[in-house]
């Protein structure tokens, strides 16, 4: 493997500062100087293993790892491991340590050997096997004799699970985990290897900062700096050239004298060290360097002192050899300084500055939620999550695909040109007007419109003939015109053979026009008439493009990104339809789309390769690359702010950045945000939320100590009315702020997830919970497939529970059985799976659809099937006192008392008209409650079987039921209250007079409750959003305490398609829970184990 220039050029730079000349005075000195040079030495190591890994380059960074022993990569090891790869495992383990060098490697090498000979054993190639006895394992018989003569006596097995030391072995994937986990422990304790799997705290591409820095260093010593110097080669120092040759490469360069030529490096005057300057950064590529890119970085000197202060901030307009003060301004001051960081909460999808209040951000996320954010104070002015706001006017198709995959994100978020509207287009069906009122700092919805069939992939405002409009474009490849006033529509514009993807408004000569371009790269023009395109182009790679206008709108640009990553950005001549510049210097291989803006009728600016690459208009070479601090994602979104002074970029851990120049640092200094005080909208009811006794719905979430969200109204009626669901239209006093306080974790950081992993592939998980001794986890998937997980006692888990610490195996029995049930023929998604599990864990007793069975949990048998279908069971339950009995619900509303053991039905239970979904026992009051689709609970003796008392839940007869539209029930630990979980509420119920004494309704959430249970001390409720958000609510008030967003534990790649649909309590730690997921996955959460509880995070200083 070839190492890079970079590298190469990079050890020379470090290796030169390590090898200047030093004075040694005594021994001490030298011993000193010697200690510093090898410090530096393995400084150098880490940051050559960390530019391998930016590189791509694996193989040679796992060489370097091996030839210098610093540093341990337990992750690839930890790959070799579970593939068998054991040669190379063995081979890199060998260069840290030996198999004898102590007792924890002799332990490491023994257990590598022994499941290489265990699963030969388990292929049942004895040659082998006695070869690794032979070979292998021989080294460790002297130190343990009799281990080693009772490895050979498992030749003599047919299976050697039949040793009884031997009788819990897995599958060999199972039993390679469980052996690296026992291996992270011992090699952790190992003297020789502890602190070296640890890789330090380095920023981002480090080697190639310092590389920069150096020739900056020595740019700033060039007798004749050029104002804008090149660099060809790192093998020689860089400098410019002589006076006598300037002219001429000034000349070569900028051949029109009209064109201004700008400059970034100031030259260093004689006289003094501390003119001002501007240190550049470039991202090192195969071609010729710009040293003229800007930073934030101070000039460093070579002991690393810096003698000018902070000359970063200093822009010049000077020409060459000319002092210039540094007050004087530039001309292309750039923001490149990052004055604040605001945190989102959810990954940010697209923002948009105000037109008029320059440091107002409007963000909207992948969640479907939409944010204001002041800059100035980077203070959250309100936020709104995704919800429909009038069902009659929504079609049917949407609100079924709304329940089937309730996730929506923003696609498109802008303001109107006058900043009085602002418009949020996303990824299903809907466009969403509000109106802002940036004096009082509130905003009221406007319009909804049901503007396409599927995802609206742009939206922009445009005003024809002094009539403000919004248009829309969707993947059913037509562009929509909405009048804003009224949201009826007014042109259709067809003609696209593809899904239309963006869209940009202009006028010329009062002629107003708006420009499309679809999928496959086909721009378009269109009238605001119903005439079809006037002109028709191709956009470069014919790929999905963005256009944009320069400021003064005279200057049109794209940038698109084909599917292969190739990105193209241009500058079009609008009046012959063809690309007039290239701009150079975008990667060739994108992970995603570039999106660009323009800035100042000077500046286009990208997301590319981790940081923010500009050109001049007028230039198609790069100007400058500002990298922001470091952190961004790989093609981050950027937006300026409409005087240029301000530049926000989306950054990883759903984090907005906002750069500045010199003004823009004073404008967010200076600048005061007018707005009223929100206290004074608070209405009477929410001032005593805090002791009503049926709490209302907690709809305002607040981020620290952020301004709350804008909300819709609370009438005074009962909380299952259908305001609490689907608001009305709101008015002004309605949508002013509340108080109810929610902590957000967020950030993975705040909590541990840990997600089970199967080889069974299964669909959705509809039914869960855990072993009753805490050990394991049922789950039942909508196929009929049971996936029952296992923790083991070891070292890291002493007590054998159930923990994010370490992984549990996946149990399935020797003969392979898995615990299927029978599926009815047809509709198997609309099946009501069930099942429950014996109080010594043995058996459990399962239906989806068809017949119920009764399986073995230690051997997976099925011991008996009974009850065929119709009606199919839909809930069942035990007896407490007697674990032969059952009660079974049915989905022809009655309820079935059976004994399993004599298979005979001992009573049927009529009373509830649809079909049964929840049944919970109290042995305290010796009653039954009984839930169903019929949003009906009722109260049975569970001696004599009578029907005692039923209530119904209090819900909007506007309410429209989905196909989950479920009601579970749960008593709490006193078994004299129970709780109720419905797709629009939460409550608490007293038993014996059936009252509702707490009630927490879904109100302005954007989705509706999926399943909820309490903890395991009932301190506390785990309820799952159809979104994917996880609340945890007290359970003595029902009042939201915490809210987990699904990016704190799933991975991009899974909760793009994936999302919760039932939690399971652990029955012992009470702040633990399980979620299984609609992709057949089960996930465990809990607290960061040096909290223990779920705790409030601390404020964040932005």
């Amino acid at each position: 493997m070839v190492v890079s220039v970079a590298t190469v050029a990079a050890m020379a730079i470090t290796v030169s500062l390590i090898d200047m000349d030093v004075v040694l005075v005594g021994s001490r000195e030298f011993f000193e100087s010697v200690t510093l040079a090898m410090s530096l030495s393995k400084d150098l190591i880490f940051l050559i293993l960390q530019f391998c890994d930016e590189e791509n380059l694996k193989r040679t960074a796992h060489m370097l790892e091996q030839e210098t022993g610093y540093f341990f990569d337990m992750k690839y090891f930890e790959d070799l491991v579970l593939n068998g790869n054991w040669e190379e495992a063995e081979k890199y383990l060998l260069s840290f340590t030996g198999v004898e060098d102590n007792k924890y490697s002799t332990k490491i090498y023994f257990e590598i050997r022994k499941q290489m000979f265990l699963e030969a054993l388990d292929k049942h190639d004895h040659a082998v096997a006695l070869d690794i006895l032979r070979k292998d394992l021989k080294v460790f018989a002297q130190s343990n004799k009799e281990l080693y003569k009772e490895m050979t006596q498992l030749l003599t097995l047919d299976d050697f699970r039949e040793h009884g030391s031997l009788s819990s072995y897995g599958d060999t994937m199972s039993a390679r985990k469980q052996m690296m986990n026992e291996l992270t422990i011992v090699i952790e304790a190992n003297p020789l290897l502890r602190g070296r799997t640890k890789f330090p705290q380095i920023n981002k591409s480090r080697l190639r900062r310092l590389i920069n820095q150096s020739l900056n260093w020595q740019h700033l010593h060039c007798s004749h700096p050029h104002p804008q110097p090149h660099i060809d080669t790192l093998f020689t120092d860089h400098k410019c050239p002589g006076p006598d040759h300037l002219q001429d490469q000034l000349n070569v360069e900028n051949p029109s004298p009209s064109t201004p030529m700008p400059e970034s490096i100031l030259p260093v005057s004689a006289k003094s060290s501390c003119n001002p300057s501007t240190v550049t950064e470039t991202v090192i590529s195969g071609g010729a360097m710009n040293l003229g890119n800007l930073t934030n970085q101070e000039p460093e000197s070579l002991d690393g002192s810096t003698d000018c202060g902070d000359t970063s901030k200093i822009r010049s307009t000077a020409t060459l050899n000319e002092v210039v003060s540094p007050t004087k301004e530039t001309p292309y001051d750039l923001p490149v300084t990052v004055e604040r960081i605001l945190d989102m909460g959810s990954s940010p999808t697209s923002m948009d500055f105000h037109p008029v209040q320059q440091t107002l951000l409007l963000v909207g996320n992948n969640a479907g939620g939409i944010e204001l954010w002041n800059v100035t104070s980077a203070k959250k002015l309100f936020t709104r999550q995704f919800m429909v706001w009038e069902l009659k006017t929504i079609s049917a198709m949407f609100l079924e695909d709304m329940v089937k995959n309730p996730h929506i994100s923003v696609n498109r978020i802008l303001w109107s040109p006058d900043g009085l509207l602002f418009g949020v287009a996303y990824s299903k069906n809907l466009v969403q007007l509000y109106s802002y009122h940036y004096s009082r700092n509130y905003a009221e919805k406007h319009l909804e419109i049901d503007a396409h069939d599927g995802i609206v992939n742009d939206l922009a405002f445009a005003k024809p003939y002094n009539k403000l409009v919004a248009i829309s474009c969707g993947d059913d490849k037509l562009i929509q015109v909405w009048d804003t006033v009224t949201g009826t529509k007014q042109f259709t514009f067809e003609g696209h053979g593809a899904p239309v993807y963006s869209l940009c408004p202009h006028e010329n000569e009062n002629i107003h026009f708006v420009f499309s371009i679809s999928t496959n790269g086909q721009m378009k023009a269109w009238l605001f008439d119903n005439m079809g395109p006037r002109i028709t182009y191709d956009a470069p790679g014919l790929c999905r493009t963005r256009m944009s206008y320069s400021t003064d709108r005279k200057r049109l640009f794209s940038c698109g990104t084909d599917k292969d990553g190739g990105s193209y950005l241009v500058e079009w001549n609008q009046s012959e339809g063809f690309v007039m510049r290239n701009y150079r210097g975008l990667c060739k291989h994108a992970s995603g789309e570039v999106r660009f803006d323009t800035s100042n009728n000077k500046f286009l600016a990208a997301g590319d390769e981790h940081v923010i690459k500009v050109w001049d208009m007028d230039n198609a070479e790069i100007l400058a690359v500002i990298d922001a601090d470091g952190g961004l994602p790989a093609n981050p979104y950027i937006c300026f702010n409409k005087e240029g002074t301000l530049l926000a970029v989306f950054s990883e851990h759903n984090r907005t950045k906002i750069l500045a120049n010199h003004r823009g640092s004073q404008l967010l200094q200076t600048f005061t945000f007018v707005s009223g005080d929100s206290s004074e909208f608070l209405t009477e009811s929410l001032k005593k939320l805090a002791v009503n006794s049926i709490p209302l719905p907690a709809k305002a979430r607040i981020v620290g100590g952020d301004i709350p969200v804008a909300s819709s109204p609370q009438k005074e009626k009962a909380p299952g009315n259908l305001e609490n669901v689907i608001p009305e239209k709101s008015v002004e006093q309605n949508n002013k702020l509340e108080t109810q306080s929610i902590s957000k974790i967020v950030e993975v950081s705040r909590c541990r997830s840990l997600q089970l992993t199967s080889k069974v592939e299964t669909k959705k998980i509809r039914r869960l919970l855990y072993t009753n001794a805490g050990n394991g986890i049922l789950a039942l998937a909508e196929d009929g497939i049971h996936l029952h997980w296992r923790w083991s006692k070891n070292d890291s888990n002493l007590r054998g529970k159930a923990t994010t610490k370490c992984v549990p195996q996946l149990w399935q029995p020797k003969s392979g059985l898995l615990m299927i049930n029978d599926l009815p023929e047809s509709k198997v998604d609309l099946v009501s799976p069930c099942f429950c599990l014996s109080k010594n864990d043995s058996y459990v007793i399962s239906a989806s659809g068809k017949m119920v069975s009764l399986f073995n949990m230690l051997i997976f048998k099925k011991m008996r099937s009974f009850m065929p279908s119709p009606p199919a069971a839909t809930c069942i339950v035990f007896y407490p006192p007697d674990n032969n009995i059952i009660a079974i619900g049915m989905d022809d509303s009655t309820i079935l008392i059976y004994n399993v053991r004599v298979d005979e039905m001992i009573n049927k239970l009529k009373g509830h008209s649809k079909r049964i979904s929840g049944l919970a026992f109290s042995t305290m009051l010796n009653v039954l409650v009984s839930s169903g689709l019929d949003a009906q609970i009722v109260v049975w003796d569970s001696v004599t079987w009578e029907k005692k008392n039923n209530a119904f839940l209090e819900i909007s007869t506007g309410w429209l039921p989905s196909e989950l539209s479920e009601t579970h029930v749960q008593f709490d630990k006193d078994e004299r209250h129970f709780l109720v979980v419905h797709e629009t509420q939460l409550a608490i119920y007293e038993t014996t007079k059936l009252q509702c004494v707490k009630q927490w309704v879904v109100g302005n959430f954007c989705a509706r409750i999926s399943h909820a249970a309490f903890s395991c001390d009932t301190e506390l409720l785990y309820a799952v959003m159809r979104d994917g958000i996880v609340l945890i609510l007290g359970a003595s008030d029902l009042l939201p305490r915490f809210e987990i967003d699904p990016s704190a534990y799933l991975p991009q790649h899974i909760r793009s398609h994936a999302y919760p649909l039932v939690v399971a309590a652990h029955p012992q730690k009470a702040n633990q829970f399980a979620l299984g997921l609609s992709d057949g996955g089960v996930v465990i959460i809990e607290p960061m184990e040096s909290e223990g509880t779920w705790t409030a995070p601390l404020p964040v200083d932005n």
